[in-house]
């Protein structure tokens, strides 16, 4: 198993803290995101000292915050501070975005200075393709959270901890809403191709509106719709995709299992051409 990125300048584990414009030494006491995970975030890969597809990573953070109403830092001061922290190496980074504190309470200050820190990883390691289960915990639906990476991820905490010290490991799992529909996995999107369409689930009522599905939903000419478990168990393909590792085939799914599909070899190459970082991971 090799490191992803390999070849690059290895990442130095780095972390920032900021309220509005000026670093801090620490979160405050208060902290909004830590007391009530009134707050978001966006995990990202990053290449040689910078963040490909920082464009569409801000541009998903500012229409979030001004869903939840949190005040957005300077852009520039951010992504200079990203910079900053790369110091010209890749790695994932995760910069988080948090309501300003205020008093004890749920009702948020008006104008508070938001809270925002980066935080940069080493990139995760490559490997096979991946094998899957099937998630007791359920996703609730809430449309007034749906699309948004938010802080409070309890739900796939529960689900990610099923099967620790399981006898069959997964690689991740799959997780249905309360209404028994497929949504997502505890940390990627997911795509089938079923009936010659590649088809992925609608984000409206839970699930995060990913960064890399948006761009395989172009890639692809996907479509969204409301799947089932037998959607999916039906499939002649299936893959996995987030900003940090991208396009994850699938080779099991329970009983069910995959051959390697030239389509997403092919998906795969593409993302490679247009996200450098990838270039170095996929063959």
């Amino acid at each position: 198993m090799s490191t992803v990125g390999a070849g690059a300048p290895a990442v130095r584990a780095a972390t920032r803290m900021f309220q509005g414009d000026r670093e801090i030494h620490a979160l405050p006491a208060d902290s909004r995101a830590r007391l009530y995970g009134d707050g978001l975030f966006e995990t990202m890969r990053a290449h040689a000292g910078d963040v490909p597809w920082w464009r569409a990573h801000w541009a998903r953070l500012s229409r979030d915050a001004a869903r939840l109403r949190i005040p957005m830092p300077s852009e520039r001061r951010v992504h200079d501070a990203l910079r900053a922290c790369l110091d010209g190496a890749g790695g994932v980074v995760r910069l988080q975005l948090e309501r300003g504190p205020g008093a004890r309470g749920y009702a948020p200050v008006e104008d508070a200075e938001p809270v925002w820190s980066i935080a940069v990883h080493p990139a995760p390691q490559t490997g096979p393709p991946l094998v899957l289960r099937w998630c007791e915990t359920r996703l609730a639906i809430q449309p007034a959270l749906a699309g948004m990476k938010h802080c409070n991820r309890l739900e796939q905490v529960l689900a990610r901890a099923e099967w620790q010290g399981a006898v069959l490991p997964a690689d991740d799992g799959l997780m249905l809403d309360t209404d028994g529909g497929v949504v997502c996995a505890t940390s990627a999107n997911v795509f089938v191709h079923v009936d010659d369409e590649w088809l992925t689930p609608p984000v409206d009522r839970c699930g995060v509106r990913g960064v890399c599905r948006d761009w395989a939903m172009a890639a692809t000419d996907a479509r969204e719709q409301r799947l089932g478990r037998e959607d999916v168990e039906r499939a002649d393909a299936l893959f996995l995709c987030n900003a940090v590792r991208g396009i994850l085939e699938v080779a099991r799914l329970g009983d069910r299992a995959w051959s390697p599909d030239p389509r997403i070899a092919r998906l795969r190459a593409r993302l490679a051409a247009e996200h450098p970082a990838f270039a170095l991971e996929y063959p």
